[in-house]
């Protein structure tokens, strides 16, 4: 079997009856006490009409001050804020179903969303900028201690409506996610909106039952039956790098049920929507797939909606409809910052125009997207925003760039995530960094080259771009160690471990200039670091082959389960056939296809390397001037259904032999740590010509700059 296989139109797919869910009744919002509370005021502007707090701990942090002598001591607070969408209103027509959505009485879409506020207990000691960081997966953001010391207020905002933890409209005195409650659409006859749903399995192995994971989480949708006749389930064999599916083996309805089982609790098990279990247990190194009907999808862009209100609120209000206090009344700047899930999440919100709120004032000064390649998929009918990016995953419909670009490719029109802010003229400052990791496991230079990769696509002038040579998701652990530094385990359940140790190369130093420098630019028009990053003209992007790369022979690559690696390794880019009924511009709309039909591989390109490896083109970062070994933003899987594959954008590391004579021994073409250094002496030499060096251009701190180099000192290298 080729590609993915049509699934039934809409038409037929999205009738079927289905279970309600089992928050459903938590979320439907029409008749709630959402509705209620929002009623009393009934204002002229949707917006938030009322912050609760929940809990307040002051001070918080032991008391300790930032900086210290300061006497500038902070508080954290916990709590949760009711607001409402006019679904009429032109800032909130591109969220998907929301015609669909419940209204109170005053005609509005009502929601809820959880925050958490870390700020000065003395606000006159506030900077006046507030950070406000997208969860991941619903995890609570507390600013650092560097955020503390320049007198920031830090916004943990609550925007994901799926499986997050929203499972109650009041959070729970224990609560510690930031999470949205956004309704369920449904038909003005009262019948529930119905479509189909695909999950996958990776992995899986023996008796027991297994739940269907996206990524790391259970999948937010529930089957309408437990008539497995109503579903398929299949298993592969093999899956190819441009999506030909190998070794297809239906599974008959007979032998597997919605249902828990185990060894003691063998098949059928009890009834379970939740989870699968297989007649004779699972069978090992596959991927399962099933396809299955569901009902009521939440409406997750309404999340973004409300992440955007909740920014404009702290930012321009003073109290709420019921008096109560902005705790952070006078902020006078408003940056969001998200990483990984959290900065596709950024991404997408830019380009849905959630840069300027109902009363068309500008939300945001700046915006920071953190490796994150694509703009997150959760404004289509049953949407599943924990997604990757892996095969059948949406996220890279539309434009995945800043500026208007065409896409001929793909036969979409000329646009760029930008295009509504800029007609708004409320455009944040953008800065936005990425790894190697992104380039080979999420499809990154899509963005930098557009779907023929074939140019630069330009960058506007409120956008800056920074690259990490080399890094692995999010960077490295840093330091200055000889040795490997453990096993790399791939991003994702079950997904598969790696053959080579866990990529060192760090971000965080240089990061931490970038913020400075950001922050700079938000509040008194300094302008960042220049940007850095390989690009087309400077003859530093290349076809992902290693020949075009210029990257060594090097053995333990050629000993791996895959001794072609990185030849036919990256993750592709598919242009994907959902169906008619999809935007595929705003990736707005529904599937009716699921698993989607692969229409073509889109071509990308990835950094040339040096002679030992290691890309060009990133960033200055110290690890990367002295290197220790070859830094990798992909491994090899040496295990599983993946084994041979791209390690699900972990990264690797393969350090120099220590001697001449071991690297001669093994066939080592890059030269050992005694060739390059010599001795330790002459290591930390490296380490601090390199620490100036990147100092002086503006990339590193002092601080940072002396601990590196007392690292290097006290490390193991030629020792």
């Amino acid at each position: 079997m080729k590609h993915g296989s049509k699934r039934p139109s809409a038409a037929g797919s999205t009738r079927v009856p289905r279970r309600l869910r089992r928050h459903a009744p938590a979320l439907a919002l029409c008749s709630t006490a959402i509705a209620a509370a929002l009623l009393a005021a009934a204002p002229a502007q949707a917006r938030v009409t009322q912050i609760v707090i929940d809990k307040k701990v002051s001070p918080a942090f032991n008391g300790q001050e930032y900086p210290a002598g300061s006497g500038r001591v902070y508080e954290t607070i916990a709590g949760h804020l009711y607001g409402e969408l006019d679904p009429s209103d032109p800032h909130n027509t591109i969220i998907n179903d929301l015609q669909l959505a419940p209204r109170d009485a005053n005609g509005k879409v009502a929601y809820m969303a959880t925050f958490y506020l870390v700020k000065p207990i003395d606000m006159s000691k506030s900077s006046g900028l507030l950070w406000q960081d997208v969860p991941n997966r619903g995890g609570r953001i507390t600013i650092d201690e560097n955020t503390r010391n320049d007198g920031d207020v830090g916004l943990s905002s609550g925007w994901q409506g799926d499986n997050s933890g929203a499972t109650a409209q009041t959070p729970p005195p224990d609560n510690t996610n930031d999470y949205a409650v956004v309704p369920v659409p449904m038909y003005a006859n009262g019948q529930p909106v119905t479509g189909t749903v695909m999950g996958r399995i990776l992995n899986p192995s023996g008796v027991n039952s297994s739940k269907i994971i996206e990524h790391s989480n259970p999948i937010p949708y529930q089957p309408t039956t437990l008539d497995t006749t109503q579903s398929t389930l299949e298993y592969h064999d093999h899956e190819t790098y441009d999506g030909i599916v190998q070794g297809v083996h239906p599974v008959a309805s007979g032998d597997w049920a919605w249902a828990s089982c185990s060894a003691t609790n063998p098949f059928p098990g009890t009834p379970d929507p939740t989870q699968i279990c297989v007649r004779n247990g699972f069978v090992s190194n596959k991927v399962y797939q099933v396809v299955f009907p569901s009902k009521n999808p939440y409406i997750l862009a309404v999340g973004t909606a409300a992440f955007r209100d909740a920014a404009s609120f702290f930012k321009y209000q003073t109290a709420d409809d019921y008096g109560t206090p902005n705790p952070v009344a006078g902020t006078q700047w408003v940056i969001t910052r998200g990483s990984s899930q959290s900065g596709t999440f950024v991404r997408q919100l830019i380009h849905f125009g959630f840069t300027q709120d109902e009363s068309y004032r500008t939300v945001y000064d700046g915006a920071w997207p953190i490796i994150a390649a694509r703009r997150i998929a959760l404004n289509f009918r049953f949407a599943k925003p924990d997604l990757v990016m892996k095969l059948y995953e949406a996220g890279a419909e539309g434009p995945v760039w800043w500026s208007a670009w065409p896409d001929v490719a793909r036969g979409l029109p000329t646009e760029g995530i930008l295009d509504r802010c800029t007609a708004s003229k409320s455009c944040p400052k953008i800065i936005e960094h990425f790894g190697s990791a992104e380039v080979w496991g999420q499809k990154l230079t899509v963005g930098w080259n557009g779907t023929g990769a074939d140019a630069d696509i330009p960058l506007p002038k409120n956008v800056y771009r920074y690259y990490f040579a080399g890094s692995p998701h999010g960077g490295g652990s840093g330091g200055f160690n000889e040795n490997g530094t453990g096993t790399a385990t791939c991003s994702g359940t079950n997904y598969g471990v790696g053959m080579f140790p866990q990529n060192p190369m760090p971000q965080t130093e240089t990061v931490n200039a970038l913020r400075e420098r950001f922050r700079d630019w938000v509040m008194t028009g300094r302008k960042p670091l220049p940007s850095v990053y390989p690009t087309i003209a400077a003859g530093q992007m290349v076809h992902p082959d290693k020949t075009s790369m210029g990257f060594p022979q090097i053995p333990t690559v050629v000993a791996s389960t895959n001794p072609d690696a990185p030849n036919n390794f990256i993750n592709s880019m598919f242009d994907y056939n959902w169906g008619p009924d999809l935007n595929y511009s705003e990736n707005t709309g529904f599937h009716d296809y699921e698993p989607p039909v692969i229409k073509q591989v889109l071509p990308m390109l990835v950094p040339k390397t040096d002679a030992d490896g290691n890309e060009i083109g990133g960033v200055p970062v110290v690890l990367r001037e002295a290197p220790l070994g070859t830094y990798l933003g992909w491994n090899v899987v040496q295990a599983g259904f993946h084994m041979g594959q791209n390690c699900n954008y972990q990264g690797g590391w393969i350090p120099f032999a220590v001697h001449k004579a071991d690297r001669l021994a093994s066939g080592d073409p890059r030269l050992s740590l005694e060739e390059r250094y010599r001795n330790h002496a002459g290591y930390v030499r490296a380490v601090k010509k390199a620490a100036y060096k990147i100092w002086l251009q503006g990339y590193l701190l002092p601080a940072d700059r002396d601990n590196l180099i007392q690292e290097a000192e006290a490390s193991n290298v030629l020792q």
